[in-house]
């Protein structure tokens, strides 16, 4: 259910400014989103899992919070741009 090591690289390189930016909001955005995708599938399985849904709702409150970020990139204005 969580990210591999690989995919968050993947991630990473994609998304950040460098390999190692793993700091910035786009990035932090960019992993959320990851974690909300497959968090969404899980739940799409087990509909009766309360304990997950919580969890995907303070994952949405994060990266709601994060795209509202004054610092963010002016790209981030919509968490659909980042799903890709």
């Amino acid at each position: 259910m969580t990210l591999t090591k690989e995919a968050k690289q993947e991630i990473v390189g994609k998304h950040g400014r460098s390999k190692d930016d793993t700091g910035s909001a786009h990035v932090q955005v960019a992993l959320l989103t990851a974690r909300v995708n497959e968090l969404t599938e899980h739940l799409r399985a087990h509909p009766k899992d309360h304990y997950s849904r919580r969890g995907l709702l303070k994952l949405v409150g994060r990266r709601r919070r994060l795209l509202q970020y004054p610092g963010a990139d002016s790209n981030l204005h919509s968490p659909h741009e980042v799903e890709e």
